[in-house]
């Protein structure tokens, strides 16, 4: 945002938000989408290697225990699962098993 701000010499004393900013400029805000393509690739680079096999239960939720009162965290395959369209953890594994699938679905991920 600073970058467009110089670019429109705006100074910081002008009440201008940044999404008048981001339409001025022509642009959109991609940093959630970037986050969320980021954070399937992680998912197909754990699933893949057999290494990662603690990181792999903690993702499925098969570590004991008891969560705190109150409402459930939003858990982080939950947002994968929203963000994919995939349906359940086999079919991930599958996916993350072949990568030039996964990665068209990483590609897709909005």
């Amino acid at each position: 945002m600073w970058c467009y701000r110089r670019m429109l010499r705006l100074s910081w004393t002008q009440k201008v938000t940044n999404m008048k900013v981001l339409q001025r400029v022509g642009m959109s805000r991609k940093l959630m989408q970037t986050v969320k393509k980021r954070k399937v690739a992680y998912l197909g680079h754990i699933l893949k290697n057999e290494r990662y096999q603690l990181l792999q239960l903690i993702m499925m939720g098969k570590i004991e225990g008891k969560r705190r009162r109150g409402r459930r965290k939003r858990s982080w395959l939950r947002n994968i699962w929203e963000w994919t369209g995939v349906t359940t953890v086999e079919q991930l594994f599958r996916l993350a098993s072949d990568r030039e699938e996964f990665s068209k679905l990483t590609a897709n991920v909005q």
